[in-house]
């Protein structure tokens, strides 16, 4: 770590930074192209960040690069607290990138106020927020990712508890968030996934690996996020459960707010993804947890 430069000690994200640009290498197996600095889009009212100062990021055998990905619209109220809850994280190599869909409101003033603990930021008109998740998806260099809602917030050294052991090797680490009236919400990664959404995304490091090939679809406007939590357990990829709370989060999201329409969206992922051979499998699971419910 000889070229390793500490603009800030007291923050994970202003720590083993390095003027070393990155060469964006885009493969010919790779579906999407990814990016340093974003191709500018519609309305862009700016951009910035560290990379943007000529700062970079890159991954350690012994310190894996995480990213942190948070999608905001007009969330004042909420994004500082948000933003401090990842750059206070003990641990010594975060990534953090905020893609903001054109704020009206003080949003973009919040940002720039960190914007030097903070690797890239844009703010852009898009389509919604997978399309702005795909964005950050197409700019982020670490191992990991994690999608952190703008009024949400990353519990205390949850990353260095997690990644103060070597987790390479797992495709997806998940956990358990909690929501802001106390209640505690415990994922799951069993045959249930097959039936909806058992994976909390503000409870889940994805490998970055997955997006080589993948990116949200923008169709789904509520439960894009249970397509790739169903291919991951369609496809037996390798996972751990770490039993901490991973973040705090409000609990009016929209998938809670209208269940219909994300139950809707997540038979559609299914008719996408299963078989005729695995459909019959999980029925014939379920039906037998039921049996065994009610007469053992």
């Amino acid at each position: 770590m000889t070229d390793v430069i500490y603009t800030n000690e007291n923050y994970s994200t202003t720590r083993l930074l390095t003027k070393e640009k990155p060469v964006i290498e885009n493969k010919p197996e790779d579906k999407f192209e990814s990016f340093l600095f974003l191709p500018e889009g519609e309305n862009r009212q700016g951009e910035g960040g560290l990379r943007t100062q000529g700062y970079f990021k890159k991954s350690y055998d012994d310190k894996l690069l995480i990213s942190i990905i948070t999608v905001v619209y007009n969330g004042e109220e909420f994004l500082e607290e948000t933003i401090l809850s990842v750059i206070n994280q003990s641990y010594d190599n975060v990534e953090y990138i905020i893609i903001d869909g054109g704020s009206t409101d003080g949003t973009v003033d919040i940002i720039k106020k960190y914007e030097d603990k903070i690797d890239y930021w844009v703010s852009e008109k898009d389509k919604g927020i997978y399309d702005a998740m795909n964005k950050g998806i197409d700019v982020v260099r670490g191992d990991f990712l994690f999608f952190l809602g703008a009024d949400d917030c990353l519990s205390c050294d949850i990353i260095n508890n997690i990644f103060s052991t070597d987790k390479n090797n797992y495709d997806l680490i998940y956990g358990n968030v909690k929501y802001n009236t106390g209640l505690v919400i415990k994922s799951k990664f069993s045959f249930k996934t097959y039936l909806h959404n058992t994976i909390h995304h503000q409870a889940a490091f994805y490998s970055k690996t997955f997006f080589n090939i993948f990116r949200y679809d923008t169709n789904y406007k509520i439960a894009a996020d249970y397509e790739l939590n169903l291919i991951i357990f369609l496809n037996n990829k390798k996972s751990f459960y770490f039993n901490e709370i991973f973040s705090v989060c409000l609990e009016d999201g929209i998938s809670r707010t209208e269940v219909e329409k994300s139950y809707e969206e997540m038979n559609k992922i299914r008719a996408k993804h299963v078989t005729q051979q695995q459909n019959k499998f999980f029925i014939f699971l379920l039906a037998l947890k039921v049996y065994l419910h009610k007469y053992v």
